[in-house]
């Protein structure tokens, strides 16, 4: 097993105040949102030019991977978002 990157602490400050800005829930979601969009990147959504192609295009494709991320969780997702949100929950009530 490996040993975890050192963080100093300005960074672990920085990381614990964006987590406890989200709920357990909100993290959860964000977590599968960011899930599908390698997924969705994977499956090549925003590889073809829709446009006239170009360095721009590639910058709107993974605002438009993002999008489409958002709005299946919004609908419920594929599941993982539950998971993690028990996975959270467990830990949120830990500490």
């Amino acid at each position: 097993m490996t040993d975890p990157l050192p963080v100093s602490p300005p960074q672990r400050a920085a990381h614990a105040r964006i987590t406890s800005a989200l709920s357990p829930r909100q993290a959860a979601e964000k977590l599968e949102a960011s899930f599908l969009v390698e997924m969705l990147k994977a499956a090549g959504i925003g590889k073809s030019p829709s446009f006239s192609g170009g360095i721009g295009e590639d910058q709107f494709a993974s605002y438009q991977r993002q999008a489409l991320a958002d709005k299946l969780v919004q609908s419920g997702g594929i599941g993982l978002a539950e998971s993690f949100y028990q996975s959270l929950a467990e830990k949120h009530n830990d500490q």
